[in-house]
């Protein structure tokens, strides 16, 4: 599995949490429960995907920690000594490093308004 790919998987799992999970704490938050409620009834499966939300926040995290050991892995290699090559395996490099400092903004977003927030209110 490639570097691109990982971290493709990694921003999916991360937006999965904040949709499944993250969603109705932060409407119910911002006091918009009827929005919410007007929200379940065009995308049902929410409600079965919130029965599931510690499993999905593990294997979230699970995936974001081995992106991040392979992106740490892949950032210690070299890049080709082509001036060409060398210049799009750095800019890959960066790309993959601010997707997966996206997917793990977004997986602590959703982790404090699914676990934390809803004990506060």
């Amino acid at each position: 599995m490639n570097d691109k790919s990982v971290n493709l998987l990694t921003l999916f799992a991360s937006s999965s949490t904040l949709i499944c999970c993250a969603l109705p704490a932060l409407f119910v938050a911002i006091g918009a429960g009827a929005a919410f409620a007007n929200l379940i009834l065009v995308f049902p499966f929410l409600i079965i995907l919130s029965k599931y939300k510690v499993y999905i926040s593990a294997l979230a995290f699970i995936t974001i920690t081995l992106a991040g050991y392979i992106n740490y892995k892949t950032y210690l290699m070299p890049c080709p000594t082509d001036p060409e090559l060398g210049k799009a395996c750095m800019k890959t490099r960066k790309n993959s490093r601010y997707v997966y400092y996206l997917s793990v903004i977004l997986f602590i977003f959703a982790t404090i308004f699914t676990y934390i927030v809803p004990r506060l209110v």
